[in-house]
């Protein structure tokens, strides 16, 4: 029997020829990931579990990405609890606050995933490193102190949705707009405990930067994981930055006889900008049809569209041009390195002279926590994944989730707008 991306992925770490969905599994973990508001949880449980060292310290990456920085006394605690233990553990790959970033582009920037690995992340969107061909998936506290202690963790072989995408992408239009198609289709709950595998010649004639946005908002459908095959692409990604040698990367692809549970097929050629509408990303309809209300804030940034390219995308829109006197505007590079690119490829002054604010790497903003908090019956539009009732502050504010073309050519009219309006 064939096996699909992931099965294949599972079954190498968990040292079997072949599993199904369904089977009960332990695997060995190459990287177990904690952030600022989840490691001190988890190092609660570790230390009642009685453990006293990790079974790794150059598995376990530490990154200050959520509440950074500090917004008040609790989240500068929680820092300092992630700190020490980095500390005393004598972790490897801390990321401190003005050398870290999100930590889901962070790790793969920083060369720390690799295909064919099996990833834990203490937080949902940890699946976005599926983008580079591995197993990745968010687990809670209590499993994440357990794979500290053990390096290694139980799964259950996760049913597979194979996703492909044919034809050339429109001038404008982008992998934010593909994978708003996925969520229309799938809803919150039709990829439950599921693996997405996106493939096709869409996405084979893709950047790193656009194939991470599939991985990264699979949660948004109930995912498991989801998974990019890997490629040249892939492996040009990885020269100069990876951490293991290539002969230990895992190229693996799936078998033609492989059993999916659900099969999407997509032709982009005519498609247009996306808009996810109030209060779900699967509320998905085109720019030309959503309702033209005025925007109150636009905010470029987050684990899905804060990358560099992203931030180009932006800046080719806004440059020469002003923001609407009406709304503001919030750009985050989603991590330090990007950051510094922005400075030095003179996008920040683009951003700046349009009247926008430039905000350090944070997570803030993307889950109402601060730096770019939505007020009572305001109008958002987000590069970020998710825009439920309250997610991004007030639970009367309605936030819409658009491409980074999108949200800059909004920033100029001052309602939702379709890029090729402000750039004809």
């Amino acid at each position: 029997m064939g096996m699909t991306l992931t099965e294949k992925i599972l079954a190498n770490r968990a040292e079997m020829k072949e599993i199904k969905p369904g089977d009960l599994i332990i695997v060995e973990i190459d990287i177990a990931m904690a952030t600022d508001i989840s490691s001190p949880l988890t190092i609660k449980i570790f230390k009642e579990m009685g453990a006293e060292k990790v079974f790794d310290p150059e598995k376990i990456p530490l990154v200050h990405d959520h509440l950074v920085p500090a917004k008040d006394i609790q989240s500068a605690e929680f820092s300092k609890i992630m700190r020490n233990f980095a500390r005393e553990q004598g972790i490897k790959y801390y990321y401190e606050v003005g050398r870290s970033g999100i930590s889901h582009q962070l790790l793969p920037e920083q060369g720390l995933i690799h295909p064919g690995d099996v990833v834990f992340g203490a937080d949902s969107h940890s699946t976005t490193y599926g983008g580079l061909g591995c197993f990745a998936t968010g687990v809670g506290s209590t499993d994440m102190a357990a794979a500290w202690v053990l390096g290694e963790s139980w799964l259950r072989v996760p049913e597979s949705i194979k996703i492909r995408f044919t034809g050339k992408l429109p001038e404008w239009v982008s992998a934010k707009d593909m994978m708003l198609l996925v969520c229309r289709d799938l809803g919150l709950e039709g990829g439950t405990y599921k693996a997405l595998e996106f493939g096709g010649e869409t996405i084979e004639n893709m950047p790193m930067y656009d194939r991470f946005v599939f991985a990264n908002m699979t949660i948004e459908c109930g995912g498991k994981n989801g998974v990019v095959i890997a490629d040249d692409t892939t492996r040009e990604y990885l020269k100069g930055r990876a951490k293991k040698p290539e002969e230990e990367w895992l190229f693996f692809q799936p078998d033609e006889d492989a059993t999916y549970c659900q099969e999407l097929n997509y032709d982009v050629s005519d498609l247009q900008p996306m808009v996810a509408r109030p209060n779900l990303p699967g509320n998905v309809v085109s720019v030309a049809e959503v309702e033209r209300v005025p925007v109150d804030q636009v905010y470029i940034g987050s684990c899905t569209n804060g990358k560099i390219e992203d931030l180009r995308i932006a800046a080719g829109v806004l440059k020469g041009k002003k923001i609407h006197d009406k709304l503001r505007m919030v750009v985050v590079p989603a991590t330090e390195q990007i950051y510094h690119q922005m400075l030095t490829e003179g996008l920040a002054e683009i951003f700046h002279e349009a009247g926008a604010s430039i905000g350090p790497p944070t997570c803030g903003a993307c889950f109402g926590a601060h730096m770019g908090v939505m007020g009572d019956n305001e109008v958002g539009v987000f590069t970020t994944n998710r825009n439920f009732v309250g997610r991004n502050g007030s639970t009367s504010a309605q936030v819409y989730l658009v491409s980074p073309a999108v949200a800059a050519a909004t920033a100029i009219r001052g309602v939702i707008t379709d890029p090729r309006e402000v750039l004809d």
